[in-house]
C-alpha cells in the first residue's frame, strides 16, 4: 500500500518489434527537427507520435502563428526552421502569404511530406509509457499501441516529448513551475469564420483585449482574465484563436488536464460573446473547433550539464558548445486571473525583451540531461531557469534544439560513444553545413 492506494505488480512479455540507431519521441516541432537532422547525418531513425498527425501545438494544438524565426535581422531558427518555413508558404499554409498566421491542415501535410521524403518509419497513437534503463543508458522505450504493448531499442534516444516524458521515465532530475511548483495556464486554441478582417483593421480596436475591462464590468467572464493573446488571421474569413487560459493546470497529470479541456470548451461561449458584441469585425463570428490538443507552455524542465538563464538572456550570451541563437521576449503567462497578475505579465513582457539583431546563445549542454549517457531532450523541455523557458518554448525555438539534438544523436552512434563525447567542433560544422545560423563559430 503506498499512501492507501493498493499497488498492483504487473509482469508482461512483450516483442522488441524494432531496433534503431536513433528513436525520437514526440513529433512536434523539435521531434520533427530532430528526425530529418539525424536522417540527413546518415543514421537509422524511427520517430513514435502519441496524436494523430504531426506538428504538435501548431496543428492537434491550434496555435494559430509561428513566433519569430529572426531577431529583426538575422534568420536565427535557420536550416530545418528556415525550409519548414519555406514550404508551407510555397503550400499557401501561412496567413498572409508572408506572414506568420498557420493553417494548421498545411502544416500537417507540410510534415507528412518531410517524414515522407526522409523515409523515416513512425507511427501515429503510439505513447512511451516506461523504459529501461543500464547504467546511465536507456536500452528500450516501451511503447503503448492500438495493438498493445511492444519495445523499441536504440543506441540513443531523443525526448522531444515536451513535458520531458522519455527523460523523467528514465529518472533524469527535473523541474516544474516557479518555487511552489505552480505552472503556467494552458490554452485551449480555437479556430473562428465568419470574421470581417478589412472591419477589424479599419476599427483599429484589433483582436485583443482593449475592450477587456469594459465586458469584466458587465459580468460577460467567470474569471477576471485580462490576458488574451487574441485572434490571428488564418484564412479569409477565418481566426485562430489563442484566447482564454486554463489555471492551475499540471500538464503531466491526466486529472488536471481532463479539467482544462472542460473548462477551455465552456469558456468559448463567454469569448465568443465578447468579440460578437464588443469588437467590431466578428459580430457573425461561429466556432468552428477547438483544439484537440490542449495548448500547454510549461511543464518539466529537464536538468542537463548547463542550466541556461534569465541572466544568459541579459548577457546576450555566447557559447563555446553553442549550438543556435534565439531572442524571443521572456513570456510568462498569468498565475491567477487578477489585475495584479496581469499588470506583473505586462511589465516583465514589455521590458524582458532584447533589441533588434539581439539574440542569445543556446549551448549543446542544454540538451544533455545530467546521469544520462544516451539521451537528449530538445524543445519546451530543455535544460532552463523558468524566465528563460518563457522564451525558448516557441516553435522556433524547438527547431533550433531539435535540429542539434538530430545530428547530435546521429554522431553519438556513429562514433559509437555517448552524447557527451562528440566533437563539438564537428557538431558545429555538421549544424552549419545544415544551414544553422552560428555567427560565433569561428571565433570560438
Amino acid at each position: 500500500m503506498k499512501d492507501n492506494i493498493p499497488i498492483l505488480c504487473y509482469k508482461n512479455e512483450m516483442d522488441i518489434r524494432y531496433h534503431t540507431d536513433v528513436l525520437v519521441v514526440g513529433g512536434g516541432p523539435a521531434g520533427i527537427a530532430a528526425g530529418l537532422a539525424a536522417a540527413r547525418q546518415g543514421a537509422s531513425v524511427r520517430l513514435v507520435e502519441a496524436h494523430s498527425c504531426f506538428g504538435g501545438m501548431g496543428t492537434a494544438g491550434m496555435v494559430p502563428a509561428f513566433m519569430q524565426f529572426t531577431d529583426g535581422v538575422n534568420f536565427l531558427a535557420d536550416g530545418i526552421g528556415r525550409e519548414i518555413l519555406e514550404n508551407l508558404r510555397k503550400a499557401d499554409g501561412t496567413v498572409p502569404p508572408d506572414g506568420m498566421g498557420i493553417r494548421a491542415e498545411t502544416l500537417k501535410r507540410v510534415y507528412d511530406e518531410l517524414i515522407m521524403e526522409a523515409q523515416i518509419p513512425f507511427t501515429f497513437h503510439t505513447q512511451v509509457v516506461d523504459v529501461t534503463t543500464q547504467e546511465g543508458h536507456v536500452k528500450e522505450a516501451i511503447c503503448a499501441g492500438k495493438t498493445g504493448l511492444f519495445a523499441i531499442r536504440a543506441k540513443v534516444f531523443v525526448d522531444c516529448t515536451g513535458d520531458g516524458d522519455l527523460a523523467n521515465l528514465s529518472g533524469a532530475y527535473c523541474e516544474k513551475g516557479d518555487e511552489e511548483g505552480q505552472m503556467m495556464p494552458g490554452t485551449l486554441c480555437s479556430l473562428w469564420a465568419g470574421i470581417d478582417w478589412k472591419q477589424v483593421q479599419k476599427s483599429g480596436l484589433g483582436a485583443g483585449n482593449k475592450r477587456i475591462e469594459q465586458a469584466l464590468k458587465d459580468g460577460v467572464f467567470t474569471l477576471e482574465d485580462r490576458h488574451l493573446p487574441g485572434m490571428w488571421r488564418v484564412g479569409n474569413g477565418l481566426g485562430g484563436g489563442n484566447i482564454g487560459h486554463t489555471f492551475d493546470l499540471d500538464g503531466t497529470d491526466e486529472e488536471s488536464l481532463s479539467r482544462a479541456y472542460l473548462w477551455g470548451r465552456k469558456s468559448m461561449r463567454e469569448y465568443e460573446q465578447y468579440y460578437k458584441n464588443y469588437l467590431k469585425g466578428f459580430e457573425k463570428m461561429e466556432l468552428v473547433a477547438t483544439g484537440s490538443l490542449l495548448g500547454g507552455r510549461e511543464t518539466r524542465r529537464i536538468l542537463g550539464d548547463y542550466i541556461l538563464s534569465i541572466d544568459d538572456f541579459r548577457r546576450l550570451s555566447v557559447f563555446g558548445d553553442e549550438i543556435g541563437r534565439y531572442s524571443y521576449p521572456v513570456d510568462i503567462h498569468i498565475a491567477k486571473p487578477d489585475k495584479e497578475s496581469y499588470e506583473r505579465f505586462h511589465k516583465e513582457f514589455t521590458t524582458l525583451r532584447l533589441g533588434k539583431g539581439e539574440s542569445y546563445g543556446i549551448p549543446y549542454r542544454i540538451l544533455t540531461p545530467k546521469g544520462q549517457k544516451n539521451l537528449l531532450v530538445a524543445g519546451r523541455c530543455v535544460s532552463t531557469d523558468r524566465n528563460l523557458q518563457a522564451s525558448i518554448r516557441v516553435m522556433p525555438g524547438c527547431y533550433i534544439t531539435g535540429q542539434a539534438a538530430g545530428v547530435a544523436a546521429a554522431m553519438t552512434v556513429e562514433k559509437a560513444t555517448d552524447t557527451r563525447n562528440i566533437d563539438i567542433r564537428d557538431l558545429q560544422r555538421r549544424l552549419k553545413a545544415m544551414g544553422a545560423y552560428l555567427p560565433n563559430f569561428n571565433k570560438s
